[in-house]
Protein backbone atom coordinates (compact mmCIF):
# COMPACT_ATOMS: atom_id res chain seq x y z
CA UNK A 1 0.00 0.00 0.00
CA UNK A 2 2.89 2.52 0.61
CA UNK A 3 4.51 2.12 -2.54
CA UNK A 4 0.85 2.44 -3.97
CA UNK A 5 0.42 5.79 -2.14
CA UNK A 6 4.05 6.88 -3.26
CA UNK A 7 3.18 6.49 -6.73
CA UNK A 8 -0.55 8.31 -6.10
CA UNK A 9 1.11 11.35 -4.31
CA UNK A 10 4.13 11.52 -7.39
CA UNK A 11 1.17 11.98 -9.62
CA UNK A 12 -0.06 14.89 -6.83
CA UNK A 13 2.98 16.53 -7.41
CA UNK A 14 2.86 16.56 -11.32
CA UNK A 15 -0.30 17.98 -11.69
CA UNK A 16 0.30 20.70 -8.67
CA UNK A 17 3.44 21.29 -10.38
CA UNK A 18 1.80 22.71 -13.26
CA UNK A 19 -0.68 24.86 -11.70
CA UNK A 20 0.46 28.69 -13.14
CA UNK A 21 1.24 31.55 -10.86
CA UNK A 22 -1.71 33.27 -9.72
CA UNK A 23 -4.01 30.67 -10.00
CA UNK A 24 -5.57 27.93 -7.62
CA UNK A 25 -6.92 24.18 -7.49
CA UNK A 26 -8.74 22.21 -5.66
CA UNK A 27 -7.56 19.15 -4.12
CA UNK A 28 -10.88 17.36 -5.47
CA UNK A 29 -10.06 18.95 -8.63
CA UNK A 30 -6.80 17.09 -8.87
CA UNK A 31 -8.01 14.04 -7.26
CA UNK A 32 -10.80 13.66 -10.12
CA UNK A 33 -8.29 14.51 -12.92
CA UNK A 34 -6.16 11.70 -12.12
CA UNK A 35 -8.79 9.21 -12.24
CA UNK A 36 -9.75 9.01 -8.29
CA UNK A 37 -12.56 11.27 -7.52
CA UNK A 38 -12.79 10.13 -4.10
CA UNK A 39 -9.39 10.57 -3.33
CA UNK A 40 -9.49 14.56 -2.16
CA UNK A 41 -8.62 13.67 1.13
CA UNK A 42 -5.26 11.54 -0.29
CA UNK A 43 -4.46 14.46 -2.46
CA UNK A 44 -4.35 16.63 0.84
CA UNK A 45 -2.50 14.71 2.24
CA UNK A 46 -0.07 14.44 -0.65
CA UNK A 47 0.21 18.29 -0.62
CA UNK A 48 1.09 18.26 3.49
CA UNK A 49 4.12 16.16 2.64
CA UNK A 50 5.21 18.58 -0.34
CA UNK A 51 7.02 20.94 1.98
CA UNK A 52 9.86 18.98 1.29
CA UNK A 53 9.97 19.69 -2.39
CA UNK A 54 10.80 23.51 -3.66
CA UNK A 55 9.12 23.08 -6.94
CA UNK A 56 5.37 22.23 -5.60
CA UNK A 57 3.54 25.54 -5.18
CA UNK A 58 1.29 23.49 -2.94
CA UNK A 59 -0.25 27.04 -1.84
CA UNK A 60 -2.15 26.88 -5.13
CA UNK A 61 -3.83 23.90 -3.54
CA UNK A 62 -7.29 25.00 -1.48
CA UNK A 63 -10.31 23.31 -0.65
CA UNK A 64 -13.73 22.98 -3.10
CA UNK A 65 -15.00 26.75 -2.67
CA UNK A 66 -11.30 28.21 -2.27
CA UNK A 67 -11.04 28.13 2.00
CA UNK A 68 -7.47 27.57 2.68
CA UNK A 69 -8.04 24.59 5.02
CA UNK A 70 -3.90 23.79 4.50
CA UNK A 71 -2.34 26.68 5.73
CA UNK A 72 -1.54 25.06 9.23
CA UNK A 73 1.01 23.12 7.31
CA UNK A 74 3.25 26.09 6.45
CA UNK A 75 5.71 27.93 8.67
CA UNK A 76 3.77 30.89 10.36
CA UNK A 77 0.69 31.66 10.76
CA UNK A 78 -0.18 33.45 6.93
CA UNK A 79 2.43 32.33 4.81
CA UNK A 80 -0.13 30.49 3.17
CA UNK A 81 -2.12 33.81 1.96
CA UNK A 82 0.75 35.66 1.60
CA UNK A 83 2.33 33.71 -0.90
CA UNK A 84 -1.27 33.87 -2.97
CA UNK A 85 -1.97 37.57 -2.52
CA UNK A 86 2.15 37.64 -4.08
CA UNK A 87 0.68 36.05 -6.78
CA UNK A 88 -2.41 38.37 -7.23
CA UNK A 89 -4.72 36.82 -5.27
CA UNK A 90 -6.77 38.73 -2.93
CA UNK A 91 -7.97 36.17 0.24
CA UNK A 92 -10.49 37.58 3.29
CA UNK A 93 -11.10 34.83 6.24
CA UNK A 94 -8.69 32.36 5.08
CA UNK A 95 -11.50 32.18 1.71
CA UNK A 96 -10.20 32.84 -1.80
CA UNK A 97 -11.94 36.14 -3.31
CA UNK A 98 -13.33 35.25 -6.82
CA UNK A 99 -12.21 31.79 -6.27
CA UNK A 100 -13.81 30.89 -10.02
CA UNK A 101 -11.76 33.61 -11.11
CA UNK A 102 -8.75 32.18 -10.45
CA UNK A 103 -9.78 28.66 -10.52
CA UNK A 104 -7.48 26.62 -12.64
CA UNK A 105 -9.60 23.15 -13.83
CA UNK A 106 -6.79 20.12 -14.80
CA UNK A 107 -8.75 18.39 -17.02
CA UNK A 108 -9.44 21.73 -18.97
CA UNK A 109 -5.96 22.93 -18.75
CA UNK A 110 -4.25 19.57 -19.14
CA UNK A 111 -6.94 17.51 -21.61
CA UNK A 112 -8.55 14.41 -20.19
CA UNK A 113 -6.77 11.38 -19.90
CA UNK A 114 -3.59 12.04 -18.64
CA UNK A 115 -2.05 9.18 -16.93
Amino acid sequence: MKAENENFFDRVYEVARLIPEGRVTSYGAIAKYLGAARSARMVGWAMNGAGKFDDIPAHRVVNKVGLLTGKHHFDGTNLMQQLLENEGIKVVDNQIVHFEKHFWDPFKELGVGED
